[in-house]
């Protein structure tokens, strides 16, 4: 991500008037103002849309014709509309856009700018604790939980039994971190697993919006040294050692609420954000323990945001898996619009029968997914070399769930795509050769030049 992307304050705005000339009635004129701040690449994707360095953009929907008096949604320039050609767009009323605006030219910041304003705040946690090079140290706590002697040590060692059992591939890689951060790992693994278990598990229809603001309570008591069991107590040890911040839990707790109330998503604007709060989270999370390598040049937001990038992208890779599942439980978590755009319906989902359309349709979503995956590929290089490989890992492992939905023929209505133990194992060392890497921050770097000429 560039520098100036990452203002979010010091932002550049281009109007751009719509549907102008004696054609077009007034009352449907309307301007699009792009705040360039938010999305990485954001600059390029405007650039490769308009020709233009300046921001502007043209949206051949809107262009030269009237605009219906109701509200347009915009969805993220860089990850809205993929493999679209320009027939296409005119005929399904593409627009691109970082934010959403109203036929009335008021800004409705997207997903991905608050999304990204969490970001901001993660960085910022981090870059003090660093400038202090200390680890923070908070004021003596009361625990309400009676720790046995070497209770602790026992807590971290049944989330680690815990991270094993349900996340072997992960676990794993998570041997080659130091004691500490594997701990720490392990305990966070374990936190989101229980919270998802809320409204996945065996228990899920038991689960009211109450259960949830109870167990947000809980972890708030947790934060605030008072753990209630001994899970709790590994995570609330965790928090006192590194500068993990409680918005994202508090996040992924409100992405189990939305589980309980909502079974579609209009748009992918809403999708993003609903991709964030169950997966992105995690990444935000993680940053603090996985640590950023000493020797990187790249801006601390830049690292916090290919971590959410990977978060999203497994998220969306298990979307694309599970849609069969998803349909059978009344569930579809696919942008409703662009199913529309694509000729398909509810019906053809909860049918089930692979079409010329619906592959279409598939290979605009795995697209998609697979540019999430390559924004989080340039962080992941930036992390401590220890914590690298883990999340490499991950990253090459999901990937390929998308090749293998390929490979059904896009059916993920009666297959599940599911990445065999043979390609796991050619995965692992592939993901610690590139855990080995430089960091991109420094590739091609002068420091880097003169320290290799130094050598010769």
């Amino acid at each position: 991500m560039r520098t100036e992307q990452m203002q979010s304050a010091a932002c550049c705005e281009t109007e751009i008037p719509v549907g102008e000339g004696p054609s077009v009635d007034k009352r449907y004129q309307m301007a699009i103002i792009l705040v360039r701040a938010a999305s990485p690449g954001l600059s390029d994707a405007v650039r490769d849309i308009s020709g233009s360095h300046h921001g502007s953009l043209q949206c051949s929907t809107l262009l030269n014709k009237r605009v219906p008096a109701r509200r347009w949604t915009l969805c993220s320039l860089r990850y809205a509309c993929l493999g679209v050609d320009p027939g296409e767009v005119a005929r399904s009323s593409a627009v691109y856009s970082s934010l959403a605006v109203n036929p009335a030219a008021e800004a409705v910041v997207s997903s991905e700018q608050k999304v990204y304003d969490v970001v901001l705040k993660q960085a910022a946690l981090l870059k003090r604790q660093l400038r202090a090079q200390t680890p923070p140290v908070l004021d003596a706590r009361p625990q309400e939980l009676e720790m046995p002697r070497n209770g602790l040590k026992e807590a971290y060692d049944r989330c680690g039994e815990i991270c094993e059992e349900y996340a072997k591939t992960f676990y794993l890689g998570t041997l080659l971190m130091t004691e500490e951060r594997r701990r720490a790992i392990w305990a966070i693994y374990v936190w989101c697993r229980r919270t998802d278990e809320l409204v996945d598990g065996p228990n899920a229809n038991y689960i009211t919006p109450t259960a949830l603001d109870r167990w947000e309570k809980r972890l708030e008591d947790l934060f605030a040294g008072r753990p209630y069991d001994m899970l709790d107590a590994a995570l609330s040890d965790t928090i006192s050692r590194f500068p993990i911040d409680i918005q994202p839990f508090r996040d992924m707790i409100e992405g189990m609420r939305s589980d309980l109330r909502k079974a579609r998503y209009k748009n992918f604007d809403e999708l993003y954000m609903y991709c964030y709060y169950v997966a992105g989270t995690v990444g935000l999370m993680s940053v603090p323990v996985m640590g950023i390598a000493p020797e990187s040049k790249a801006p601390t937001e830049s690292v916090y945001s290919a971590a959410l990038a990977l978060g999203i992208a497994n998220q969306l890779t298990n979307i694309l898996r599970d849609v069969g599942e998803d349909a059978r439980r009344g569930r579809i978590y696919l942008p409703q619009d662009e199913l529309t755009q694509a000729g398909l319906s509810d019906e053809d989902i909860f049918n089930g029968v692979v079409t010329k359309r619906w592959r279409i349709f598939m290979k605009r979503q795995i697209k998609r997914a697979r540019m999430f995956f390559e924004e989080a590929e340039r962080g992941v290089t930036e992390l401590s070399q220890a914590s690298r490989w883990p999340v490499w890992a991950s990253l090459l492992l999901y990937r390929q769930i998308l090749d293998e939905i390929e490979a059904n023929d896009y059916n993920n209505f009666t297959k599940r795509a599911y990445v065999g133990k043979g390609k796991k194992l050619l995965a692992l060392p592939v993901a610690y050769g590139k855990s080995l890497l430089l960091p991109c921050s420094l590739r091609g770097s002068p420091d880097l030049a003169a320290r290799k000429n130094k050598t010769r």
